[in-house]
């Protein structure tokens, strides 16, 4: 059987509406952010015109995302299922510390699996959490985490929601590697 291709307009319009509904924003919000009008937005989201490059341009800068980006992961908003042996992991060649980006691309929530191996201390400033509203859930093993000045001593099966954006450090203090789950969603 032969897979329909995908209509690329079709998942732009897709894109932005995923997007859009990812932030909390109306139609109005989005045209305020952007300087396209909402009756441009309305009628991209439902595939009933197709933007031009400096459309596309504005709606991705209001974004926050590199057009790049935005395109990409209107590329692949069709993927539903995201296998095992396909989700991209990333090792940091330095401390060891994996991390697997689980969900499909077009998930409004989107599911990091990590393993930090034992001793590995990894910050973070508060800028990498600016557009992102975050929660851990330990898998196995202890994790510290420091949010600012407040200090999380997280065991198998706590889960923390994370606060305003702040200087944040991942700290194993145990002898096996913590497994745990990010769960995000942007901002």
């Amino acid at each position: 059987m032969q897979q329909a291709e995908k209509d690329p307009g079709q998942a732009i319009a897709v894109r932005i509406k995923i997007e859009r509904e990812a932030r909390g924003w109306s139609l109005a919000e989005l045209a305020e952010r952007s300087g396209v009008s909402k009756a441009m937005i309305s009628k991209i989201e439902r595939s009933e015109a197709s933007p031009t490059a400096t459309v596309l341009g504005r709606l991705s800068g209001a974004f926050g995302l590199p057009l790049s980006v935005l395109l990409a992961l209107a590329e692949r908003a069709q993927e539903r299922v995201a296998l095992h042996a396909e989700q991209p992991v990333w090792t940091d060649p330095e401390t060891g510390y994996t991390r697997r980006a689980v969900s499909p691309p077009n998930a409004l929530l989107e599911l990091l699996e990590v393993s930090l191996p034992p001793g590995v201390r990894v910050p973070y400033p508060a800028s990498a959490f600016a557009f992102q509203h975050q929660q851990i859930w330990v898998l196995s093993g202890r994790l510290d985490f420091l949010e600012g000045p407040t200090l999380h001593r997280l065991t198998e099966g706590d889960c923390l929601l994370l606060g305003p954006p702040a200087d944040c450090v991942f700290f194993n203090p145990g002898k096996q590697s913590a497994r745990y789950v990010i769960a995000l969603t942007r901002r």
